[in-house]
């Protein structure tokens, strides 16, 4: 039998809290040992998920010769430092989204990935889902003529708190980077690219960061993704894809549990309901293409998520936000 596949989590935050959930829902694999600066509070979060090992410190975990590959779970600000610390040691990395808070940290983590020849992945969840896999096959299969337009959310209102990773600048708060990338990477795989926007606009608030934002892009042809996102307003978070002869519609699109196809005066409905939490997909995708010795998936390779990452950056620029680390 295949030995249990070892997770390592470093950072354990709300996000790790998902991850160490889903991983029950992924046969073969388990999470062997939890590092934070905190010794207390690794061990808090070891107790909660029977954890075998916690640790002080991001070096023991990358050190541990069982742990099979480390989830970087911790602010945007640092996935450059923790994600490369784990590559540096010989890990393959699971990267939470945004792979970088600038393009230019974003490229650092590839080249260093490329360097050290081991897998690197960002962890944009939504990818992986059934809901997504099911509209793609509707898609290929011309069920509703061709794409035109894409429209899609992801907003929500949190609470006024300057110094909360969603609005501090030090830690690469904002819309964009927190739920923005969402829209954007669901534009590229719908059209299979991502260009240069067409049009945007942000409101920037007290603290320096995009509270909100809408993005337009155009394809040549003619085809179009309208983008909304932010962290001070509430959003529907539903996907919309239009086709000259029908509509796909995905609600709540960034954790999907149902795909809606409309096309000749018919509805068909699709649920997808998660194993767990939704994490597993991205997990097993991970899983598998360590086990099989790639270092990008086919599926989200460094390319697409530098694409990503260089038109945000762009997007930023454009609205003058600025992270102090930059």
């Amino acid at each position: 039998m295949e030995k249990p596949f070892q997770w390592g989590i470093l950072a354990p935050g709300t996000i790790a809290r998902k991850f160490a959930e889903a991983v029950t829902a992924v046969p073969g694999a388990t999470v062997g040992a939890v590092a934070s600066r905190d010794l207390a509070r690794a061990e808090a979060f070891a107790a909660q998920f029977s954890i075998p090992r916690a640790y002080a410190g991001y070096g023991a975990l990358v050190a541990d010769p069982a742990v099979d590959a480390v989830y970087v779970a911790s602010p945007h600000n640092h996935h450059l430092a923790c994600a490369a610390l784990a590559l540096e040691a010989g890990k393959p990395v699971l990267c939470e989204k945004p792979l970088g808070a600038t393009f230019a940290q974003a490229r650092a983590l590839v080249e260093t990935a490329r360097r050290t020849d081991r897998f690197l992945m960002e962890a944009m969840w939504t990818r992986f889902l059934p809901a997504l896999a099911t509209a793609r096959g509707w898609i290929d299969a011309g069920r509703i003529g061709a794409l035109r337009r894409l429209e899609a959310d992801f907003s929500f209102r949190c609470g006024w708190a300057p110094e909360s990773r969603l609005l501090n600048p030090a830690l690469a708060g904002g819309g964009l980077l927190d739920v923005g990338v969402y829209v954007l990477s669901l534009a590229h795989w719908a059209f299979g690219s991502l260009p240069d926007p067409a049009a945007s606009s942000a409101d920037v608030g007290k603290t320096g960061i995009d509270e909100q934002a809408a993005m337009i892009f155009q394809w040549p042809g003619g085809a179009q993704a309208v983008l909304t996102c932010g962290v001070r307003t509430q959003g529907s978070g539903h996907a919309r894809l239009s086709g000259t002869d029908g509509v796909i519609e995905l609600p709540s699109f960034y954790g999907a549990q149902e795909a809606i196809l409309r096309a000749g005066g018919k509805e068909e409905r699709v649920r997808t309901p998660h194993d767990k939490n939704g994490f597993e997909y991205e997990i097993r995708e991970a899983m598998r293409c360590i086990r099989a010795g790639l270092r990008e998936s086919p599926a989200l390779p460094w390319s697409e998520t530098l694409r990503i990452a260089e038109v945000s950056a762009g997007l930023l620029n454009q609205w003058g936000v600025r992270y102090p680390f930059e």
